[in-house]
């Protein structure tokens, strides 16, 4: 028996993204002070703030849901459907009033992400999608690009401190490989490679709610993302992510990051 995602989460999707959206444009291009977290990585009353909000929008609805958030951890992790929040994707951008930030809120099913939302709530886009099944931006159903080879490929990846040691050799001989390169666009790259903007996203050095939430936009737009073995995207997450228009290019670009 499948499961309805679409008929049974869609409208409390939309509820969250827009109490997300209302919290951070409260606070973006606002002077608001800036903690480091232990690694180092910056945090904001605003990260906090959507996540509160979010898990107790969830608990009301969902009380026997789990949930894994960013700022707050893992409540129930081990319950049947789980909800993965990243409050602020890209919390840089947001602190230097870039608007390349979003909210990525997925629901995870026995250990799979299968529906998911980035809402950037200052351009007002929002991107949607069930895994395998659909995807939209704005409500208007969106596909990727047609199949390339990486030497024609669009690139995106992740912040170049992301890159140490040998991967950051593969790194740059992945960046010369594709046709042009794209930095540190965070979640909004995952929307811009799911409306055929782009073509193969490499990242490193993430967590499960960094990708849950985008994963099923960029299958749902028949798309490929898995981490650097094309391993599917799980509850195991290891990291290393690639997403791309076909899993053919995704292997292209996973050859040079695996030499």
């Amino acid at each position: 028996m499948t499961t309805d995602y679409d008929k049974l989460f869609s409208a409390f999707f939309h509820e969250a993204a827009d109490a997300a959206g209302a919290v951070a444009l409260k606070y973006f291009r606002k002077v608001i002070p800036v903690d480091d977290k232990d690694d180092k990585s910056p945090v904001t009353q605003a990260d906090r703030e959507i996540e509160q909000t979010l898990r107790a929008l969830i608990n009301k609805k969902f009380p026997t849901h789990g949930i894994f958030g960013e700022e707050f951890g893992k409540e129930n992790i081990d319950a049947e459907f789980v909800w993965v929040i990243d409050p602020i994707d890209g919390t840089k951008s947001f602190i230097t009033g870039r608007p390349m930030f979003g909210t990525i809120l997925g629901l995870m099913h026995n250990g799979k992400p299968e529906m998911g939302v980035i809402d950037q709530a200052y351009t007002r886009e929002r991107w949607i999608g069930v895994s395998n099944q659909w995807a939209t931006h704005n409500g208007a159903p969106i596909r990727v690009a047609p199949p390339r080879r990486l030497e024609n490929a669009r690139l995106y990846t992740g912040s170049i401190n992301m890159f140490e040691g040998e991967n950051f050799e593969r790194y740059l001989k992945l960046c010369r490989a594709a046709k042009l390169t794209q930095y540190a666009c965070d979640c909004y790259a995952y929307g811009l490679l799911a409306m055929g903007w782009a073509d193969v996203l490499a990242e490193q050095c993430l967590k499960l709610y960094d990708v849950a939430g985008a994963a099923p936009i960029i299958t749902g737009a028949g798309g490929f993302i898995g981490d650097w073995n094309a391993r599917p995207i799980d509850i195991n997450f290891n990291g290393f992510a690639v997403a791309a228009s076909s899993r053919e290019l995704a292997e292209e670009a996973m050859g040079i990051l695996n030499e």
